[in-house]
């Protein structure tokens, strides 16, 4: 579901996706549940339902996690890439802003899981390191 949020009088569309979510205030996370109205959801784009890759391709090493749901924008590595942590592995576009998703550890690139414009969810594996 898709709202018009103002805050600090800007307007900000927000999408709340039906699930369980985080509130946070002062730093302080505190779970929270969302009641989704019995509407049926809006049709998604052709071009944003890029399927996810399947988990049987995921490489050894750690995972690389995707901060937020939102769409790539820009991959800037490869399988067998050697990488420093705090290196920027993507870019995500969430909530008409651009953020840096960036290498938890050094290694090297042993998967890229997703591709430019691929729609990702909060928590869904993007990349793994070795």
């Amino acid at each position: 579901m898709k709202y018009i949020i103002a805050l600090n009088g800007k307007k900000y569309e927000v999408e709340v996706e039906k699930g369980q979510a985080t509130a946070v205030y002062a730093g302080k996370a505190e779970p929270m549940t969302a009641q989704a109205p019995a509407a049926e959801p809006a049709p998604q784009p052709a071009a944003a339902a890029a399927p996810a890759a399947p988990a049987a391709q995921e490489g050894l090493g750690d995972p690389v996690k995707a901060p937020m749901p939102g769409t790539i924008l820009d991959v800037r590595v490869s399988v067998g890439q050697t990488v420093k942590e705090g290196d920027i592995m993507f870019v995500l576009e969430a909530m008409k802003m651009e953020n840096e998703v960036l290498a938890p550890k050094a290694g090297t690139v042993t998967s890229v899981l997703v591709s430019k414009g691929a729609s990702v969810t909060s928590e869904m594996t993007v990349a793994t390191i070795q």
